[in-house]
């Protein structure tokens, strides 16, 4: 193989990276806990925190919602993980220098 075949091929793997980034960075991801659900893109920016205001009946819920904010924030930081591995993978880790 000679060398501008390695390049030809080395950009066409960008491409089809910064595509799959592109697709993960569009997606909006959910998490939820009982009392809260949180959506976010594949950016990581929250786009909504939606909260049960039903269970909230005074100041003592208010550690408890603490608690399921966290829970449904990192349900969401997961699915996004997970997509990310899904489309970009096969990729290897050591590519993450080069988006």
């Amino acid at each position: 193989m000679n060398m501008q075949n390695i390049m030809a091929q080395a950009q066409k793997m960008q491409k089809e990276i910064q595509k799959k980034q592109a697709e993960i960075n569009a997606t909006i991801f959910e998490g939820k806990s009982e009392w809260v659900t949180i959506t976010m893109n594949g950016k990581r920016e929250i786009k909504t925190l939606n909260i049960d205001k039903n269970l909230l009946k005074d100041d003592e819920d208010l550690e408890m919602m603490e608690d399921m904010i966290l829970i449904a924030f990192n349900n969401a930081l997961q699915a996004v993980d997970k997509e990310i591995e899904k489309k970009l993978g096969m990729y290897g880790q050591g590519l993450s220098g080069l988006m």
